[in-house]
Order: C-alpha cells, then sequence, then structure tokens
C-alpha cells in the first residue's frame, strides 16, 4: 500500500494505468478524475492532489493509454490539434469500457472507504457524465462537458445527484446546448451552475482562458457538493 498522501500510478487494467493521488489519511471516498484532451498533463494531476488534499483518494484514469500512452500535451498549436485528434479516435465503446474499468478498479482500492464519484472536464466532464449514466457511481461532476448536450437519451439511466458547470461564453458549447442539457435533468437531483464571463477551459490556471473567480467558485460548489454525497456531510 502507498503511504498517506502520497501519489504514484497504478494499473486499472492490462496496459491501461491511472494517476493515484491520497489523502493525508490514507484513505477516504473516491473520485475518478477524468482528464481534458491533454492527457493527465501537470494540471489534471495536480488537480487530483487538491482533491486529495480535501479527503478523497483519486484516480486519474489515463484516457488515451491505447493510442499514445501517458501523453502529455500543451494547451496551443501543434499539442493542442494533436489533443483533438486523439478525442476524435477515442471511440465511444472504448470510452464506456474504460469508465467502467476505472470505476471498478478505484472501488476495489484499500484506500477507498466508502463512496465512488466522477469528476471530469471539458472530453472529461462528458465521461464523468457517462459514467453517471453507465455506471454505479454515487455522485459526479461536469465542468464544461463537450458533447454532454447529443447524449442526452443516457440521461434516463441516471440515478445519482449530478452537477454540471458551463461558461456563459463558451465557443464550443452553446447556451442552446446547455438548456437541453438543464431540461433532460429536470426532475433529477442535479445542479446546473453557468459562470457568468467565463470562457471554455476556465478552471485550468495554465490557459489562457483561465477564470479565478470562477474556478474558485465552482471548486467550492464542487467540495460541498462532494461532502454531502460521497461523505455525508450535512
Amino acid at each position: 500500500m502507498t503511504a498517506p498522501g502520497s501519489t504514484t500510478w497504478i494499473e486499472i487494467a492490462p496496459g491501461f494505468a491511472g494517476y493515484l493521488a491520497l489523502p493525508p489519511t490514507g484513505s477516504g471516498p473516491g473520485i475518478v478524475l477524468w482528464q481534458e484532451i491533454f492527457g493527465v498533463n501537470e494540471h489534471v494531476r495536480t488537480v487530483a492532489e487538491q482533491y486529495a488534499l480535501s479527503g478523497f483518494t483519486v484516480l486519474a484514469p489515463d484516457a488515451f493509454w491505447r493510442q499514445a500512452p501517458r501523453v502529455q500535451l500543451g494547451y496551443e498549436g501543434a499539442e493542442r490539434e494533436r489533443g483533438r485528434a486523439l478525442m476524435q479516435a477515442y471511440s465511444g465503446a472504448d470510452a464506456l469500457a474504460d469508465i467502467a474499468a476505472a470505476v471498478r478498479a478505484l472501488r476495489g482500492r484499500p484506500e477507498v472507504s466508502g463512496p465512488v464519484g466522477s469528476i471530469g472536464f471539458c472530453m472529461g466532464g462528458r465521461l464523468a457524465y457517462l459514467a453517471a449514466a453507465t455506471t454505479d457511481v454515487d455522485a459526479a461532476v461536469a465542468f464544461y462537458g463537450g458533447g454532454i448536450q447529443g447524449q442526452l437519451e443516457l440521461a434516463a439511466g441516471i440515478r445519482c445527484p449530478v452537477q454540471f458547470h458551463y461558461a456563459e461564453n463558451d465557443d464550443h458549447i452553446p447556451p442552446a446546448a446547455v438548456e437541453q442539457v438543464r431540461q433532460a435533468m429536470a426532475g433529477k437531483t442535479a445542479e446546473l451552475h453557468v459562470y457568468h464571463g467565463a470562457m471554455h477551459g476556465f478552471n485550468c490556471w495554465a490557459r489562457a482562458s483561465y477564470h479565478a473567480p470562477s474556478a474558485a467558485l465552482a471548486q467550492g460548489r464542487t467540495l460541498t457538493f462532494l461532502a454531502r454525497h460521497l461523505m455525508g456531510a450535512g
């Protein structure tokens, strides 16, 4: 077993790895943290560590393991285009298989002492939504999940609480798409927040679109949501 507060790469399935970050106490509820198109890069690893410091056992799967294992990309130019190409080649069947394997692997870890949730950003936001729709996760949080509006037929399968975060000025997700998600989640245990003045990627401090007020507010809302649904906080 890894030491409390430590980080390491673990095997989720043969050839499929993930970055594991442990809380200071050594165990806690689980979070599967899904990457953007840029891989499990420094930003994703730091976000995993942030949530681990809040008491969660966090696993960030390497979604592009079939195409480019442990790839780490920047946010502009050729590296951004490579990320787009990797995302486009990442099939729906492969994504669903990876989601199921990651949730199963995290639930089986000795460092997980409670429920398991899922968080994701951009492409990962869509994967977190799919985790809510197709697995037994206990809660999910999707930050500006691209493409969710195209898979709303799966919303009927969601049984867990879900929280959505969207930017007001998102070139990739128009207001009409956000409204479609809102309507599809009506009647479910769901929250949907739109951040005024923010753009796509507002949570990532390494991107030009970083918006500190929105990032801080979204993180606070996410921690409150996860503390309630994964830790049993009032």
